[in-house]
């Protein structure tokens, strides 16, 4: 095999655009009662309300720079964190729901619970975190997966996922936890899919990028949120199993990408994707419209901060 040329290397090291998929994005929602509306807030950190309730993915906002998550050590940006909450109109949170505790979901969980009032659910490892953080126990609800936890008008339900492959931090964190400590400290613990059901309809968030056969048997949602981080670096094959079970599988009429964002640059910048060389997302995008026009799924681009209708027809 032929040495990569100078100039594919700092081709690789690129971010590649997002202009050819903002015709895609995600329009606002416009103002009405008590609608259910999504934020997307970076990597697969969602705010879901119908303004009585409030539901938080995550709630990654410390977003360290790539030297620190590298080489150094990483702790939660309390100041940032309370500038990024304040920004979005984050005020009063009910619930937030660790999908798995790699750093860029469990970070910032305990801090962002802490300051809205919310309780948080999550994994053990995702308890020790919070631990770690000084969380008090009584407000941390250990994940029952398939059990619904009916959070106002909304019903979530945590159902088995794994990581996607190449896991650079598998395991569980089972004992005290330092939360200033290594990005690889954090280990992904057990990984969650999020069903979030309201009345009669459904959404669902898949953070990681791989298939469980049978997770998500018998479930069903309008939107699917659909983590891509990497989805890009696997063949055709793999993104096809993918798809069946996290959209057609659950007969999804509307697909939004999330967790393609390069998580080491602030949120108060444009996001952008990782370079091509860590991730692919040009691929993921070009498989995910062709799917979405073959089989007849909205296909929408999220836009940070905007209040979107996960429903709208």
């Amino acid at each position: 095999m032929a040495a990569p040329s100078a100039l594919s290397m700092v081709t690789g090291l690129r971010a590649p655009s997002l202009q050819p998929w903002r015709r895609f994005s995600e329009p606002a929602a416009r103002p009405t009662g008590d609608a259910v509306r999504v934020m997307f807030l970076g990597v697969s950190t969602m705010l879901i309300t119908d303004g009585t309730s409030t539901v938080l993915t995550d709630g990654f906002f410390s977003r360290p720079g790539l030297l620190r998550v590298r080489a150094g050590r990483i702790r939660p940006n309390r100041r940032r964190i309370a500038a990024e909450l304040d920004r979005f109109g984050v005020d009063r949170v009910d619930a937030v729901v660790v999908l798995h505790s790699h750093f860029d979901h469990a970070l910032d969980s305990s801090i962002v619970a802490e300051s809205t009032g919310a309780r948080l659910i999550g994994s053990e490892s995702a308890r020790e975190i919070a631990r770690g953080n000084g969380f008090p126990d009584n407000r941390f609800d250990l994940v029952l997966v398939g059990e619904p936890v009916d959070v106002g008008r909304f019903r979530l339900t945590a159902l088995p996922a794994v990581h996607s492959p190449g896991d650079l931090a598998p395991g569980e964190i089972d004992g005290p936890f330092n939360p200033h400590a290594k990005a690889i400290d954090y280990l992904s613990g057990s990984c969650y899919t999020l069903h979030v059901c309201h009345d009669e309809r459904a959404m669902l968030i898949q953070a990681s990028a791989n298939t469980l056969p049978g997770a998500v048997d018998g479930y069903r949602a309008d939107t699917v949120y659909l983590g891509i981080g990497t989805l890009g670096k696997h063949d055709d094959e793999f993104r096809e199993a993918y798809w069946r079970q996290y959209v057609t599988g659950v007969s999804a009429k509307r697909v939004v990408p999330i967790h393609w964002d390069d998580y080491t640059k602030p949120l108060d910048r444009q996001l952008v994707p990782f370079p091509a060389f860590f991730d692919d997302m040009t691929t993921s995008m070009r498989f995910l419209a062709l799917r979405a026009a073959l089989d007849e799924v909205d296909l929408g681009l999220p836009v940070v901060g905007r209040l979107t209708d996960p429903f709208r027809t």
